[in-house]
C-alpha cells in the first residue's frame, strides 16, 4: 500500500517545491536588481554578462521544472506521447541554449570561492552534458540510452530544489557558518541527486537486461 501511494506523495512534494522556486521567481518579476539574492551579489549585477545570465537563468529554470516533470509522467507518455516528444523538445532546448550556458556564467561569481564556483562549473557542464546525450540517444533511436541520461539530466535540474533544502538542514541541524553552509550544500545538493539518479537506474533497468 506504501509502495501504491508514495508515487503521490512525491508528486505533491514536486508541486510545492515548485511553487516555492516559482515565488523566488517572482521576485525579480518585474525587473529588479537590488532584491533577494541580488542584495549580496551588488559587486557583479553591474556587469552585463551577469546581469543577462542571471535573469536568462531566473526566468528560464522555473520552465524546466514544467516541462521536465512532463517526461516522467507515465500517464502522459501512456496517452499522449506527442506531448510528452513536444515538452522534452522545449526542455532540452530551454536548457542547452539558456538555462545551461547562463548557469555556467553565474558558476564563475558563486558565492564561496573557488571550491564553490568549481562545483557550480561541474554542475552546469554535467547539466548540458547528460541534457546534449539525451537528445543524442533519442535520435540514435537507443531508447533505453535516452532514458538513463534523461534521469540524470532531471537530476540536477532537480538540483535548484536540493541545494536549498541541504542549505537549510545543514544551518537547522548544525548551525555551520554561513558560508560554510553554502559551500558544503554547493557540493552535497546536485552530487546527492546524481547518486539517487545511479540508484533509479540501476533498479530500473537491471530488469530490463535479465
Amino acid at each position: 500500500m506504501w509502495l501504491k501511494y508514495s508515487k503521490y506523495f512525491l508528486w505533491l512534494a514536486y508541486a510545492y517545491f515548485s511553487y516555492l522556486l516559482l515565488l523566488i521567481t517572482l521576485q525579480y518579476i518585474p525587473y529588479h536588481t537590488d532584491v533577494a539574492f541580488l542584495r549580496i551579489k551588488q559587486d557583479v549585477i553591474v556587469f552585463n554578462h551577469y546581469k543577462i545570465a542571471f535573469f536568462t537563468h531566473v526566468y528560464t529554470s522555473i520552465f524546466l521544472m514544467i516541462f521536465g516533470a512532463f517526461q516522467f509522467s507515465n500517464y502522459i507518455q501512456r496517452k499522449n506521447i506527442k506531448l510528452h516528444r513536444i515538452s522534452g523538445r522545449i526542455y532540452v532546448g530551454i536548457l542547452l541554449l539558456l538555462s545551461g550556458p547562463s548557469g555556467f556564467v553565474m558558476s564563475y561569481y558563486a558565492n564561496g570561492g573557488l571550491f564553490a564556483q568549481f562545483s557550480f562549473m561541474l554542475l552546469s557542464i554535467f547539466w548540458m552534458l547528460f541534457t546534449f546525450l539525451t537528445l543524442y540517444f533519442i535520435l540514435k533511436k537507443q531508447v533505453i540510452q535516452h532514458q538513463k541520461f534523461a534521469i540524470r539530466s532531471f537530476a540536477l535540474t532537480l538540483s535548484a530544489i536540493s541545494l536549498r533544502l541541504f542549505k537549510y538542514l545543514l544551518v537547522f541541524f548544525l548551525e555551520p557558518l554561513p558560508m560554510d553552509a553554502y559551500r558544503i550544500a554547493a557540493w552535497s545538493g546536485w552530487i546527492f541527486n546524481l547518486l539517487v539518479a545511479e540508484i533509479i537506474i540501476y533498479y530500473k533497468f537491471s530488469r530490463i537486461s535479465k
